[in-house]
């Protein structure tokens, strides 16, 4: 057996009850498991392997960063996200924009922010707390006097708070629906921006806590069901709150432990579902934040809550495009500037998994920029940003 497959791998044991369900995870696995034959076939050939085919995924987020092809046609009120995306995927791979196709970003932007505050997903549309992220998060990984400057502050304030509600939950936009992802939009933005008071986030913690489920995760609002996105949504969210001591730790590690899958090594976004890349990110970023709370309170080291490599393999043997690069959901998936990043995201965050120890699946080659567990913004660009901001001048509340 290969060096790097030697874990022990557990396919679904469906207890001689066939469902839907089961047999989707059972035709997953099967696809899975040839690749993974495959590759220690190869691997006795080529010890080098797995390889992040690094130029390949650079290639292909060069070609969707000013030209995207019709089928994306259907994110067109989403037109930050893909800035976002695409920025920051770049910026794990250690590959940076010119000066010229910052600037080309940086002017799109202004246009998508409205002059009530906040961003629109495109020119000529309603601002919506999304894109508001998505767009100041892309302008942070652009990192320029020239993108911080875009962000009026004082607007995106009172922003912020035309969509508060009183019981300190957030709306998406003004007549839009509010749920765990709006509050953690707005505190990342607010953190970020340096435009936190303690008015604006009156209550919100409280509210975020009620969406923790009895299986230890969070839905996206109070009595549903416990989801990856809307986890990391709602514990990041108790994290930029700095009330994180609310939450039962103890049973979100259980529930977001129980996500990674026994034969795959990637993660499930929920109870019963398949595999996605995506994961990689939104559930393995629960981990470095517990790990250091645990370390905090018992004064010692913590390891890895997860297995770090068996995702790494995952993501570098299952979640690469072969063709012209990109990151996929699951083999037989088309790649797609969405799960380029998050599943770059993910894996930045499981090759960093223990503090000063080489975690990297593979050569040291294969390693990417470290990644913020909170933020989802490389960590180099997260930092500048952090220290521009705080040195901006106070604007009145």
């Amino acid at each position: 057996m290969n060096k790097y497959l030697e874990i022990p791998r557990f396919k679904l044991d469906n207890e001689s009850i066939e469902t839907n369900t089961s047999i989707s995870q059972i035709q997953v696995e099967k696809k899975i498991e040839q690749i993974f034959k495959s590759f220690c076939s190869n691997a006795e050939c080529d010890p080098e392997i797995p390889v992040l085919h690094r130029e390949d995924h650079i290639n292909y987020i060069k070609k969707h960063m000013f030209t995207l092809p019709e089928n994306y046609e259907c994110l067109d009120s989403s037109r930050p996200w893909l800035c976002y995306w695409l920025c920051q995927s770049f910026a794990l791979l250690n590959c940076e924009l010119t000066t010229e196709e910052k600037s080309d970003v940086v002017s799109f932007l202004i246009k998508c922010q409205h002059e009530s505050g906040g961003f629109c997903g495109g020119p000529n549309t309603i601002p919506h707390l999304a894109p508001t992220y998505a767009a100041i998060c892309a302008l942070c990984l652009i990192g320029t006097e020239e993108a911080y400057s875009v962000i009026n502050r004082e607007n995106l304030y009172k922003f912020l708070m035309s969509l508060r509600l009183p019981n300190g939950s957030f709306k998406m936009h003004v007549y839009g629906e509010s749920d765990v992802r709006a509050v953690y939009c707005a505190a990342t933005v607010a953190r970020l921006t340096n435009i936190y008071t303690d008015t604006l986030f009156e209550g919100s913690a409280r509210w975020v806590i009620r969406c923790q489920t009895y299986e230890g995760g969070f839905g996206g609002l109070p009595g549903v069901e416990a989801h990856g996105g809307y986890t990391f949504c709602g514990f990041s969210a108790l994290l930029l709150l700095q009330s994180v001591h609310m939450c039962d730790t103890k049973s979100l590690l259980r529930w977001v432990a129980n996500k990674q899958m026994p034969f795959e090594g990637g993660f499930q976004g929920r109870t019963n579902k398949l595999v996605d890349g995506c994961y990689s990110f939104w559930q393995a970023a629960v981990f470095p934040v517990i790990s250091g709370l645990l370390e905090s309170e018992e004064k010692r080291p913590i390891g890895s809550l997860y297995d770090y490599r068996a995702l790494q393999e995952y993501v570098l043997i299952c979640c690469q495009y072969k063709y012209y690069g990109g990151l996929i959901d699951k083999p037989g998936k088309p790649p797609d500037v969405y799960h380029t990043c998050y599943v770059l995201s993910g894996l930045s965050l499981a090759q960093h998994a223990i503090k000063n120890s080489s975690c990297v699946v593979g050569t040291p080659e294969n390693i990417l920029n470290e990644n913020n567990p909170i933020y989802n913004i490389e960590v180099t660009s997260l930092d500048k940003a952090l220290n521009y901001f705080r040195a901006a001048t106070q604007i009145n509340y």
